[in-house]
């Protein structure tokens, strides 16, 4: 079973609703993890059974970067909003950085979102992404 996060800015939480509400088959097949309000959120509209961490400004996105950094998330669907700066900008950063340096496929909008739960490799339970070596 694959391990989804899925998080959103404020302005962009009306998008992820939408996209997960769309997508509810598919995320019901996975273990699923949001930062808090998003959660609550996506929980209560969309009828999804999540673990919620923290908001993110209080610490959720570091909560699912730790998951990336123990090879404990497979997706991270993360809507932020590049137009309106966020507090927790150094987090985000972070937390996008892990996802690449951890080979985390990552969706920051819903037509990137719509090519990973549609790609064949979503629901092929024996596919890994390859880890990075950076000790060689």
């Amino acid at each position: 079973m694959k391990t989804i996060a899925l998080v959103a800015h404020d302005h962009k939480k009306p998008d992820l609703i939408a996209w997960a509400s769309q997508h509810k088959t598919a995320l019901l097949t996975a273990n699923l993890v949001a930062t808090g309000t998003t959660g609550k959120l996506l929980a209560e509209k969309v009828g999804l059974e999540i673990s919620c961490y923290k908001s993110g400004p209080l610490g959720g996105d570091q909560q699912i970067g730790a998951l990336i950094a123990e090879q404990k998330l497979d997706v991270l669907v993360f809507f932020w909003d590049p137009m309106n700066p966020a507090p927790h900008d150094p987090d985000v950063k972070a937390l996008l950085r892990l996802c690449s340096v951890w080979n985390i496929p990552v969706a920051c909008n819903v037509s990137t979102a719509d090519m990973i739960i549609s790609s064949p490799l979503f629901s092929d339970p024996d596919y890994k992404p390859e880890l990075p070596v950076y000790d060689r």
